[in-house]
């Protein structure tokens, strides 16, 4: 269901956050990783699977350094289990076939315990086999189309309901400019396709006729967007407030956000909602033609709790560039590498199927002000906030839900699914069960 909308000034927004989340980084970052007892024994392998190099290297790269970061920090705190953990980075290079071999080499050769990787939904969707043929455990930080319930993924990011079902409620909406026509523009793979297969049945539900909504598609690493932008710009001169829905992934984001600004195009004249633009992305642009322009995340930098403050000041601190920026999947790795913690912590081992058991109901304050509860569909509870970018690069939130999203992992807006829901606690232990039917389609994700 559509989430009310309050609107939010900057002032008042920062009274919204919960007590709570001063306690997010209660003993899990200290000022000067303060020391514990040294670790002993054998080390627990925790596998790193992020792109350091090709076209999502852009995205990747800082979750790859968060996570040394939370590894390093937990070690300094007496590591897990009284054991030290040790990172094992690959670097599957954005070559989707790679990520299966790399997801095999860090389960069978390297043994890692736990996996926080992937960006792309075709990343995720090439190592998923392989985690559920060796029953590993996948972390995976990034907001994607759902559609999927794995006994083998946590899925720490966002799924549509928490994402781009209220980012269009808010475009929707008098206070986000009441769009009438919709452009979803996107990089040709399965999120972008599924996520607007959800959106286009959602948009008609709500009024929307066939020709106020147009599809375009591009590959991975789109650099020439002359045409495609010309035919926004003509698409939005119709009489009618047009807005774009943006998935648009990896470096693409660069000239396609560029090429607005060379024909002009203003928030005020074409709102871009954007899902995979964030502070990490932003950071190489000139965002000074995108002031006003807007994402979607559960988190954003600008957001001032003393948890996310303490955060930033952890990462500062441990990366050694005082300018350098946080974003929502840091956010997600964060939250799913303590809840891990917290899992082995409780079932008093590694050994994965205990650790998937006691993973479901673990809850974890996150960085914003709140608490992140891993679900029976193992997707998590999560706030939704609408931002416009800034001069600087950061965001200034105009909007948020009253309350935390629980995530869904299957769309009430695809025929096909409407009747399914994920369940991994017993009896019913399925990823796709039918509510109506009572049965299980299958033991596995899909």
């Amino acid at each position: 269901m559509p989430v009310t909308m309050p609107n939010l000034s900057r002032r008042n927004f920062g009274r919204l956050a919960l007590a709570s989340s001063a306690a997010a980084l209660s003993g899990a970052l200290g000022a000067g990783y303060a020391r514990a007892a040294t670790p002993k024994g054998e080390p627990i392998k925790v596998g790193i699977l992020h792109s350091l190099s090709g076209t999502m290297a852009i995205s990747e790269t800082t979750l790859k350094d968060v996570m040394l970061m939370l590894i390093a920090e937990q070690n300094s705190k007496g590591g897990l289990l009284g054991r030290p953990l040790e990172a094992v980075v690959v670097d599957p290079a954005s070559n989707w076939p790679l990520f299966a071999e790399k997801a095999r080499q860090l389960l069978s050769v390297d043994k890692a315990s736990a996996v926080f990787g992937c960006w792309t939904s075709v990343s995720r969707k090439s190592v998923l086999p392989v985690f559920e043929e060796l029953n590993g455990i996948l972390f995976y930080p990034v907001q994607y189309e759902g559609q999927e319930c794995s006994r083998n993924i946590f899925y720490t990011g966002a799924a549509p309901n928490q994402q781009a079902i209220p980012a269009v409620d808010y475009l929707l909406s008098e206070a986000g400019g009441g769009a009438k026509r919709f452009a979803l523009v996107g990089t040709d793979y399965i999120y972008p396709r599924t996520t607007n297969q959800i959106l286009v049945n959602y948009l008609k539900s709500k009024g929307i006729a066939d020709e106020d909504i147009m599809v375009n598609y591009t590959p991975f690493g789109q650099s020439d967007w002359q045409t495609i932008v010309s035919q926004l710009k003509a698409f939005g001169s119709g009489g009618k407030k047009t807005a774009v829905v943006s998935t648009i992934n990896g470096d693409a984001n660069v000239p396609f956000y560029k090429e607005l600004g060379n024909q002009g195009i203003s928030a005020t004249d074409i709102p871009v909602m954007a899902f995979s633009v964030g502070e990490e992305e932003l950071a190489g642009m000139d965002t000074k033609p995108l002031v006003g322009q807007l994402a979607a995340w559960n988190y954003f930098e600008s957001i001032e709790t003393p948890a996310n403050t303490a955060f930033i000041k952890e990462w500062h601190a441990y990366t050694k560039q005082p300018k350098r920026t946080t974003n929502d999947p840091m956010e997600a790795h964060y939250i799913g590498f303590n809840m891990w913690v917290q899992a082995v912590t409780k079932a008093g081992t590694t050994d994965h199927d205990k650790v998937i058991d006691a993973m479901i109901g673990i809850r974890q304050p996150n960085l914003t002000g709140g608490i992140a509860e891993m679900l029976p569909d193992h997707h998590l509870t999560k706030p939704v906030f609408i931002g416009e970018i800034q001069d600087d690069g950061q965001f200034s939130v105009v909007w948020k839900t009253p309350a935390l999203v629980p995530g869904q992992a299957w769309s009430p807006w695809v025929a096909q699914t409407k009747d399914l829901i994920g369940d991994w606690r017993k009896p019913i232990a399925c990823g796709n069960y039918n509510t109506v039917t009572k049965t299980c389609l299958s033991r596995k994700h899909a």
